[in-house]
């Protein structure tokens, strides 16, 4: 059985924040550093897919963590890994290496709970692609409207980079996520589809059960407006992404889920793939923090689980594995009670 297989039959529990949990760890310059770049010439503190390298325990122990709430699938730690938001760190050049290593660090944490847990429903990596720290639609600078500071190509061939080493480091799905600009994600599109042609893999859809890989999209909703930041609204999203074979398509990030979750159903009208939502744990607080319990979040999510599109739901910034373990519990309540 597969993941086409798992979802007819159960909602898929994605897992809930990593860049939280790591924050949580407290960790310091050297942390990120490790031995592999303790002459590093610039700082590396923050640069939270490094530690897939350097600390790769603690990156294991979170998705563990997630596992053992009930999550199905985890995402990799790779959100910012491709070389155009890697320049920042002056790590270009390890964009490869770091999304092959974060996925056998996923990997490694999923073998690890299904042997402890034989019985358990099967789990899923799925490999994170982030919007990047540029945009190809908006300028950064105002005075120069016209302005990109990247352009397609780049960020295309930045992807493919990002999509190679997350498949050669074993991943069950491609992810990009917390898309804010569509022109970027259809950039990551194009590299994702390009690779599996040349691999001769093919992705995994209602209409084609049997494929090898589940390629997912998940927008960012920015504002109560219901637009992306580059002005889409939910309809316009799906539409502009209708030539991809996708596995589902959904919203994340920036909203909690009252005001996200109509956001994801907008998309019904205007798609025929499962449905994904992984909101935030409220809207933040004003030091940018998160107050949202996990119960909280779970009864904010539990009228929406009545919808037959919505398959995919998990927990983005703020959320923990005590968030998911409630989205689990109450997965397991309606599914006892139907």
């Amino acid at each position: 059985m597969g993941i086409q297989q798992d979802i007819t039959k159960n909602i898929l529990l994605l897992d809930g924040a990593m860049g939280t949990q790591i924050q949580l760890l407290n960790l310091q310059e050297d942390d990120y550093r490790g031995e592999i770049f303790k002459n590093h010439p610039t700082s590396l503190k923050g640069n939270n897919d490094l530690l897939c390298l350097t600390r790769p325990h603690f990156i294991e122990r979170i998705h563990l963590n997630y596992l053992e709430a009930g999550a199905n699938i985890i995402e990799t730690n790779t959100f910012n890994a491709q070389r155009v938001s890697l320049e920042d760190y002056g790590l270009s050049h390890l964009a490869y290496e770091l999304n092959v290593a974060a996925a056998k660090v996923a990997i490694r944490a999923r073998n690890t709970f299904q042997q402890e847990n034989p019985n358990a429903l099967p789990t899923y990596v799925a490999g994170a692609i982030g919007p990047t720290s540029k945009t190809c639609s908006l300028s950064p600078d105002v005075e120069r409207p016209e302005f990109r500071a990247v352009n397609y190509n780049e960020l295309k061939s930045a992807y493919r980079e990002q999509v190679e080493g997350l498949l050669d480091g074993g991943v069950d799905a491609l992810l990009v996520e917390t898309i804010f600009d569509t022109l970027n994600a259809k950039a990551a599109f194009h590299a994702i589809l390009d690779v599996l042609e040349e691999r001769t893999l093919t992705a995994i859809t209602k209409e084609n059960p049997n494929g090898d890989i589940a390629i997912m999209a998940s927008g960012t909703i920015t504002d109560l407006a219901g637009r992306t930041l580059s002005g889409q609204t939910a309809a316009a999203f799906a539409v502009s992404l209708e030539h991809v074979p996708l596995f589902s398509i959904g919203f994340n990030c920036a909203l909690g889920a009252e005001q996200l979750l109509p956001q994801v159903l907008a998309l019904k009208a205007f798609t025929n793939t499962y449905l994904s939502a992984y909101p935030n744990a409220g809207l933040p607080n004003a030091m940018g923090g998160y107050d949202e319990s996990a119960d909280t979040f779970r009864n904010k999510i539990e009228p929406f689980l009545i919808q037959p599109e919505l398959r995919i739901i998990g927990g983005c910034c703020g959320t923990s594995p005590d968030h998911i373990k409630a989205l689990h519990e109450l997965i397991h309540v309606s599914a006892n009670h139907e």
